[in-house]
């Protein structure tokens, strides 16, 4: 399945509405960007059941913002709504590959309890 362009108008649907989106942050200009898209494409095929979105940053650069992009690419991972995953750099393909089982493998009742504990703490 071919990555969708993500807006801040289709932002929040398609977080909520799916179990794993992946969202690369690209620009047109970026020779990095250029190199991990196909990557990225790559990987989408092989992962059906998960979203796979791009953010031009250039064209969206509100949405970028919210998520303090400061470098591209970057790739940002959701799973059950929760940003799980978000770093900037290119990945390998097997990196990414590895990435996305590491995801897969995410045992999320463990994760909200962290999530919890943390702002209890902060409380």
């Amino acid at each position: 399945m071919a990555a969708i362009e993500l807006t801040n108008e289709n932002f929040r649907d398609t977080i909520d509405n799916n179990d794993v989106v992946l969202i690369d942050f690209w620009a047109s200009w970026c020779g990095p960007c250029q190199s991990f898209g196909p990557v990225f494409e790559a990987a989408s095929e092989k992962n059906p059941e998960m979203v796979f979105a791009k953010v031009n940053t250039e064209e969206q650069m509100e949405l970028a913002a919210n998520f303090q992009v400061r470098s591209i690419p970057m790739l940002a991972i959701f799973r059950e709504q929760i940003m799980v995953f978000a770093q900037p750099g290119a990945l390998p393909g097997s990196s990414l590959d590895q990435l996305v089982e590491q995801v897969k493998q995410l045992d999320m009742d463990k994760v909200r309890a962290d999530i919890a504990e943390k702002q209890e703490k902060q409380g």
